[in-house]
């Protein structure tokens, strides 16, 4: 596309570290968090990559985002853990946590750990991935601090897109890797509609009154008025939002996290500095129920499968979730990593803050 500009995956892993360096962020949390980004951008999640990065910038210059935190543990069992990340960047304590959740799986069959004020931590099915790669279930889930989904039957919005990430590890086969929003659309893929000016389908997102809004221009940053998953109540919007309920119970509620009031009336509600973010991790060792490489088998098994039903149109195959996000890795890890003419100029503006040379 003319509008694009294409970089290579270390360009832009060096890119990042010079911006994250300019911040004063420790040599270890910036390879995570480097790490992380870039793999979501290779993966095709372009909303949860690099496309993020103004947006951590803002959190930090109001004071809402710690280039240097004190991560620390408050409660542990041996299934359990609670941490507080100290208003960090979101990877480093994520993969923290993922991996501790990892490891009690393997000791005692299941780990389970939250997260309290912390940030956006990019694409929930990293994490969620980065158990499956060490032999286990992962589960991860994030609050979102932002009122932009509108609960159903409601006239205003309150909750966040609070994902859900899902992988399973197989065999033969990639991991099965369910990473989506509770909400019809995750809300940076508005931020993609919008930087390319392209309209957004109908049910993405509301107006004022309650209607479908098909222009992204028109749904500023902090208004979007998702809606839940199904678009309407008659296509099941209810069910997206009691989705989106139980991520809040697990990564707010459970944690003590604690979020910027969300009623849009609140004076305070604008006010960044009261915004930090709760996840939840849970790893679960297949072992645990019998055998584990049986559990990876009959998972290539199941895959298969789903794979091997007859598809509507012989030119479109029925996937797995997952499958998109693999071949869209194959063809950036060669291809480079495509981005808009206008993040490429975000970037440039985050460089000129931050003091970092523009290597792009």
């Amino acid at each position: 596309m003319a509008d694009m500009i294409t970089v290579t995956a270390d360009l832009l892993r060096r890119q990042l570290s010079a911006v994250f360096e300019s911040w004063g962020m420790p040599r270890e949390d910036i390879d995570t968090t480097v790490r992380v980004m870039v793999e979501t951008d290779l993966r095709g999640i372009d909303s949860h990559g690099v496309g993020m990065l103004a947006n951590y910038q803002e959190k930090k210059n109001h004071g809402r985002l710690k280039p240097r935190p004190q991560v620390r543990i408050l409660r542990e069992t041996p299934a359990m853990a609670l941490m507080d990340a100290d208003c960090s960047i979101g990877h480093p304590p994520s993969v923290a946590a993922m991996n501790l959740a990892v490891n009690k799986a393997k000791a005692v069959g299941i780990g389970a750990v939250g997260v309290r004020n912390s940030n956006h931590y990019g694409a929930a099915g990293y994490y969620s991935l980065l158990a499956s790669d060490l032999g286990v279930i992962g589960m991860s889930f994030t609050s979102v601090t932002s009122a932009i989904v509108v609960p159903t039957f409601s006239r205003d919005p309150y909750l966040g897109t609070n994902p859900i990430a899902f992988a399973a590890p197989a065999q033969r086969n990639k991991a099965f890797s369910l990473d989506m929003a509770t909400s019809t659309v995750a809300s940076g893929k508005v931020s993609i509609a919008k930087r390319t000016g392209k309209p957004m389908p109908a049910g993405w997102v509301l107006d004022n009154h309650g209607q479908p809004l098909t222009d992204a221009s028109k749904a500023p940053n902090g208004n979007r008025r998702l809606t839940p998953l199904g678009g309407s109540r008659e296509l099941g919007s209810h069910k997206g939002y009691g989705l989106a309920m139980m991520v809040e119970i697990l990564c707010s509620t459970l944690t003590g996290q604690i979020s910027a009031p969300r009623d849009i009336n609140d004076p305070d509600f604008r006010n960044k500095t009261l915004e930090t973010t709760g996840h939840f991790f849970i790893a679960i060792d297949p072992a645990l129920f019998g055998d584990g490489e049986a559990f990876r088998e009959e998972m290539d098994a199941l895959m298969d499968r789903m794979r091997a039903l007859p598809a509507i149109d012989p030119g479109q195959p029925v996937q797995v979730a997952g499958d998109f996000e693999y071949a869209e890795y194959e063809v950036r890890s060669k291809a480079g990593i495509p981005l808009s003419a206008a993040l490429y100029e975000e970037v440039r503006e985050v460089c000129r803050q931050s003091g970092a040379s523009f290597l792009l």
